[in-house]
């Protein structure tokens, strides 16, 4: 094992209310109905489908929920249609910010962007502003529970890990994008189960913030990112 953990700088995890559980639903409802009209609704022949149906379960997606899901998308009865939208940007004193959304109404969504930045302290910037300070890699976070470290190591690794880390609580497994599907199958085989696993964005350099001011509006913008339903995933490069 090597490093110190980064999962709290890479991953924004959701609270656990109901209503913050029925938010991670509902985003992974909109994954799934992009990715089946995309690329069909079978995941045996559709590895981002397979891909989001492990991520939904990490996100303990009940599998009636992930049913349902797969149903509708493939009966084209989501009564929208989405895109993805990626915005970059800068919080309080230059921390990089990505926010991926799904939407029906992008001027919408992109005002609400922008109002964001601008209330606390950030700005919103052209594509790839920010995202060359980022690396996009294959994540997957388990609990350490009574999982041996030296065997899951040689595992990950086996199954094309590029890097396994640890701390008191947790294992992350990161791998190259294309790596992502066949490294997670060998683990779930193995009996593994994940908190997280998905593909996500990496910073290769992180920012400190010292501040109050600047400490408490990150925390405001981050806040209402994760609370807007068009935003799927928020990464960023604060060392919190």
């Amino acid at each position: 094992m090597s490093g110190h953990s980064k999962w709290k700088n890479i991953l924004h995890k959701k609270g656990k209310t109901d209503a913050q559980r029925a938010k991670v639903f509902t985003r992974i409802g909109r994954e799934i109905s992009v990715v089946v009209r995309e690329g069909g609704a079978d995941p045996a022949s559709n590895s981002r489908l397979k891909d989001i149906i492990a991520k939904a379960k990490a996100n303990n997606v009940p599998g009636d929920n992930i049913t349902r899901m797969l149903q509708k998308a493939a009966g084209g009865d989501d009564g929208a249609s989405y895109e993805s939208i990626t915005y970059e940007g800068y919080g309080p004193a230059g921390v990089a910010v990505i926010v991926e959304t799904m939407t029906e109404n992008r001027n919408r969504t992109a005002a609400e962007m922008r109002h964001y930045f601008d209330k606390y302290g950030g700005n919103l910037g052209a594509q790839n502003c920010v995202s060359w300070q980022f690396e996009s890699k294959g994540v997957i976070i388990m609990e350490r529970g009574g999982v041996d470290e030296d065997g899951l190591m040689m595992a990950a690794l086996e199954a094309g890990a590029d890097d396994v880390l640890s701390d008191e609580n947790v294992f992350e497994i990161y791998c190259e994008p294309g790596a992502f599907s066949s490294l997670r199958e060998a683990l779930e085989a193995a009996g593994h189960e994940f908190l997280e696993a998905e593909i996500g964005m990496v910073p290769s350099t992180y920012v400190a913030l010292t501040d109050d001011n600047d400490i408490r509006n990150m925390n405001k913008l981050i806040e209402l990112l994760d609370d807007n339903d068009d935003v799927q995933n928020v990464w960023h490069n604060w060392d919190v």
